[in-house]
């Protein structure tokens, strides 16, 4: 993705509230990491244009690096709607992963299709620690599928992530990121010089920062 596109994104999801910097009043993610900023990417199908410009963000990442895939599979939540919407544009099957298998009916974690011998192309809107990625391309894997790529529309750039990613074998495709989208918030003036620090901070070393505070 280049820069241009980077930033456009990341300027669309700061006009639609998708991502708040709170310095002053931090919020705790999943993971127990504790945040100055999050991103709320299901934000998107409520402003079609800002969303239109992330499917054909997603688009473009499949088709400029030739991503080889047979279905299309979206981590339950976040993921799904995306997943879907780029698959009605480019006619391909998708799935969508449960964060957990089900406990009644068939019991599935995978649904709407058999991916035993395809490869699956994940889509997740925004990646932190990787481990709810990891999950759903596990889930893919013992279901049979062979998972070599993962899009998604933001990831903080965490050195765990991108280990974990390496480890599993995956490759992360991503739309822009958690840099770009402060290089965005500085050039509006939207964070004073404080605030700004406290971020890069932040950033920096997130679980140290947490334990700090």
């Amino acid at each position: 993705m280049n820069t241009a596109t980077k930033r456009s994104i990341a300027s669309a999801l700061l006009d639609i509230g998708a991502v708040g910097f709170l310095p002053e009043s931090p919020i705790t993610f999943k993971s127990g990491i504790r945040s100055p900023v999050y991103v709320d990417n299901r934000r998107l199908s409520f402003h079609p244009p800002a969303w239109r410009l992330v499917i054909e963000g997603f688009v473009s990442t499949i088709d400029s690096r030739a991503l080889e895939y047979d279905v299309l599979a979206g981590v339950a939540l976040g993921g799904v709607a995306h997943c879907a919407a780029i698959a009605y544009q480019m006619g391909k099957p998708a799935v969508f992963v449960r964060k957990e298998t089900k406990t009644h009916g068939t019991g599935k974690r995978i649904e709407g299709g058999d991916v035993n011998g395809l490869r699956v192309l994940l889509v997740e809107d925004l990646v932190t620690t990787g481990s709810s990625s990891l999950s759903g391309v596990a889930a893919l894997r013992e279901a049979g599928a062979t998972v070599a790529d993962a899009c998604a529309i933001v990831s903080y750039g965490f050195t765990e992530a991108e280990r974990s990613f390496a480890r599993a074998g995956l490759r992360l495709h991503t739309l822009t990121n958690f840099e770009t989208i402060v290089q965005e918030t500085q050039m509006r003036g939207s964070l004073d010089a404080a605030q700004l620090a406290i971020v890069r901070s932040w950033f920096a070393d997130p679980h140290k920062w947490g334990r700090d505070k």
